[in-house]
């Protein structure tokens, strides 16, 4: 008989102990993993670009071609569309004032997903849907179907972005944007136009109101 209870005694502790080591090893386990996601996200958006470089010819830029010289917007497509990368530059204070979370084309991928949150395709060619890098003049302000409904007419200045107009690519607002970054999650992709959150557009509306031929440069780092 006692052999007999201090089997079940042995049987007991060793199922308890068997337990708390899976308990531990789970925990260590979701740890590793917590720590291995965390290690994932991408360098460049652990370590700020430096955008120097684009600041000082946007400066001369806009100097040589009589445009605003107290702001200029810079959009770099080759950060991950969940975070801010359209950015608002004070050439007096020589530095970012404001960034927002925007939008790219979707390309060949579907209209509202976020299928290339982490490469964002890029063309100047009709019925891409894709966006266009390079140098534009923020020009007219209009009507938009999106968002705040109100849009500003986009002019491409180089060959990489020419079809600007044409393509009906302008800067507008869509619900679809958050006010903040969402990363891992990306932002939902339109057909090319550089949208933001409503919240930021009446933001950029208020600078761009009082702010005009405004340089608006976007690049892919």
């Amino acid at each position: 008989m006692k052999k007999i209870i201090f089997g079940v005694i042995c049987i007991l502790i060793f199922s308890c102990n068997k337990r708390r080591d899976v308990q531990q090893m789970s925990v260590s386990k979701a740890k590793y993993k917590a720590d291995f996601i965390s290690s994932e996200k991408p360098r460049r958006e652990i370590e700020a670009v430096d955008y120097n470089e684009y600041f000082k010819e946007a400066k001369q830029y806009c100097k040589n071609n009589n445009l605003n010289q107290n702001k200029f917007i810079l959009i770099d497509l080759g950060l991950h569309s969940g975070l801010k990368r359209f950015f608002i530059y004070d050439f007096q204070q020589n530095k970012i004032i404001k960034s927002y979370i925007v939008s790219h084309g979707c390309g060949d991928n579907q209209w509202g997903r976020t299928s290339s949150k982490e490469d964002a395709p890029v063309s100047n060619e009709f019925d891409s849907h894709c966006s266009s890098i390079g140098k534009y003049v923020i020009s007219d302000r209009g009507v938009s179907q999106w968002g705040i409904k109100v849009n500003y007419l986009l002019q491409g200045k180089e060959k990489t972005n020419s079809n600007a107009l044409n393509r009906a690519i302008v800067l507008h607002s869509w619900e679809a944007v958050s006010n903040d970054e969402v990363y891992p999650e990306g932002t939902p992709e339109g057909w090319g136009c550089p949208a933001v959150s409503n919240d930021s557009m009446k933001e950029i509306d208020e600078l761009l109101k009082t702010n005009k031929k405004v340089l608006m440069w976007v690049i892919k780092s």
